[in-house]
């Protein structure tokens, strides 16, 4: 296990293995020491950690969960990464945490949702796990998801 999955699992978030895409799309893709992720889902092996849209009140996904599945949606991310590099180790730098909050209409806090996945980034690469970012309200997400995560990552040029 490398040194980065090993922070992670000691942290109770092991990574997955990279999960096959549905549709006509990569799980990740690499130019040249960049590596970017396709959106990834807070999938487990029994599915979705949760669905609907983030707020306050009944029937929404309240911002603990949805931070927890910002989380789950980041490790996809880096299992989708790992399919390309081999290794975790080989990230010398996140660039950029793009994460998308399916969001109630009155809901406004999208930067507190995603800073769970910010936060286990520096947990496991450290300084080079600060990144740029955005967080952003959407409407709705594939299979109802109240997240989706997307990473960029420049990796050694090892090759």
């Amino acid at each position: 296990m490398t040194v980065v999955e090993t922070r992670l699992a000691d942290l109770g978030f092991p990574v997955p293995a990279a999960r096959a895409p549905v549709g006509a799309y990569v799980p990740a893709v690499r130019s040249g020491t960049i590596v970017m992720s396709s959106g990834q889902l807070p999938m487990t092996p029994e599915g979705i950690a949760a669905v609907g849209k983030v707020g306050s009140g009944d029937g929404l996904v309240d911002t603990e969960t949805a931070g927890r599945c910002a989380v789950l949606a980041t490790l996809n991310a880096l299992a989708a990464l790992r399919s390309v590099v081999g290794d975790l180790d080989r990230v010398d730098r996140v660039m950029k945490l793009t994460g998308f909050v399916a969001s109630d209409p009155d809901f406004t806090g999208q930067p507190a949702v995603i800073d769970h996945a910010s936060r286990l980034l520096v947990e496991a690469f450290g300084d080079a796990g600060h990144h740029a970012r955005s967080a952003l309200g959407v409407a709705v997400l594939p299979l109802n998801s109240p997240v989706e995560v997307e990473l960029t990552v420049r990796v050694r040029d090892d090759d």
